[in-house]
């Protein structure tokens, strides 16, 4: 597999492709996840919705300290999928056409 088709997958080897669907099934809103995020229009609306999305996991598990521990373990997670699989290959490809930092 290229950087390029890289960019273009979206796979999270974590999680059984029938749990992935249900989570896209069982959407409380109407739109499917991944609509959710393309209608977002700014960063603050991102943070939004990222913060809906946590105060739901809060209600519907228990308030305590493995919880929001569970909350903080899954947003760097997320951020370390994100950097690995998005940004990461973005930055070689850019590197490869205007080439790298000198030395």
């Amino acid at each position: 597999m290229t950087e390029a088709d890289t960019l273009k997958e979206n796979k999270m080897p974590y999680l059984k492709p029938e749990d992935k669907e249900h989570l896209e099934r069982e959407s409380v809103v109407s739109n499917t996840i991944k609509e959710i995020g393309q209608n977002c229009k700014s960063a603050g609306e991102l943070n939004y919705t990222i913060t809906r999305v946590i105060q739901g996991y809060m209600r519907s598990n228990k308030k305590c300290y493995q919880t929001m521990n569970d909350i903080i373990g899954a947003l760097e997670g997320a951020k370390a999928e994100f950097y690995r699989r998005t940004i990461a290959p973005y930055e070689n490809l850019k590197i490869e056409s205007n080439g790298d930092v000198s030395e």
